[in-house]
């Protein structure tokens, strides 16, 4: 425990060709944190002027897109390097409310973090708004967005997951987290709000299709990371893992409701030939 001390807190951002909003949505966290590494993968040209002016911002820019596991890579070991324990992850279209990270700080004072690879608070999502009853759960994965990552846990079992690039890194980090005999505490008394973009659910015949909206190039990092997912966890979880898999849903949520139909189911069907041949890292085709 570190009752009684000022918590240290440093945290990773990632940009990519982000909004107006999405710069401000920074303003949302930036007191609650003492230092703030912005990495941006926008292709072409920086936003630095675009940020706000605060000497706690630490601004990288590379003018490609490393993904956001390499990213978030790269913030924990700045923060490690700076001295710090804990990072905050955060997305560009994710919000903090008040009090959020004050709770999260003072859950983390109060308890022996030793086992802890994860304090989250409850994210409220158009898909999620059902609260747990539980102040507290160790749920199975959490979106990466808006987590204070155990660094000591982090660099024990190796970091994110830099070949998947973007999708299915969340999961993989928190299954990697157990498989390990770590723990993710989940503050259900707290929440904050994610944008998942235009998602919506769809019913026919009494079944329910998840349409995501996600454009065809996230097609091809699902279908070919959760495939390396399920190599990598399922004798740990094989329930969990075959249903990653399986995209029936999905595609017929694509093939019914959702435009570019053709490109997306190309695009899956390209990420499991590609997970087939081994193919890992940034999409290899443009």
């Amino acid at each position: 425990m570190t009752k009684n001390k000022e918590l240290k807190i440093a945290g990773i951002v990632t940009l990519y060709n982000p909004t107006d909003d999405d710069i401000k949505n920074i303003s949302t966290y930036i007191d609650d944190i003492d230092k703030l590494y912005i990495v941006d993968n926008t292709e072409g040209s920086d936003n630095k002027k675009r940020l706000p002016r605060n000497k706690k911002i630490e601004y990288i820019f590379k003018n490609e897109n490393l993904g956001v596991a390499t990213a978030m890579n790269m913030g924990a070991e700045k923060a490690l390097k700076d001295g710090y324990k804990w990072l905050l992850t955060m997305d560009q279209d994710t919000t903090f409310k008040p009090g959020v990270m004050q709770k999260m700080k003072d859950v983390i004072n109060s308890r022996d973090m030793k086992k802890i690879g994860i304090v989250t608070p409850w994210h409220h999502t158009k898909l999620i708004d059902k609260k747990p009853t539980e102040e507290f759960d160790d749920p199975h994965d959490v979106m990466t967005s808006g987590n204070l990552v155990n660094l000591e846990i982090w660099k024990k079992i190796g970091g994110y997951k830099d070949f998947f690039f973007i999708d299915g890194i969340d999961i993989e980090y928190c299954m990697n987290l157990h498989k390990n005999g770590y723990k993710i505490l989940r503050i259900n008394s707290i929440e904050i709000d994610h944008n998942l973009g235009d998602i919506f659910y769809k019913k026919i015949r009494g079944r329910l299709f998840l349409c995501t909206n996600h454009p065809a190039i996230r097609r091809y990092y699902i279908m070919r990371n959760y495939h390396y997912i399920k190599d990598m966890y399922v004798e740990d979880d094989p329930g969990y893992c075959y249903s990653l898999v399986s995209q029936k849903h999905n595609m017929i949520g694509v093939i019914l409701f959702e435009k570019d139909k053709i490109n997306k189911i190309k695009m899956y069907l390209r990420g499991l030939r590609d997970y087939k041949k081994g193919i890992k890292g940034k999409y290899p085709y443009n």
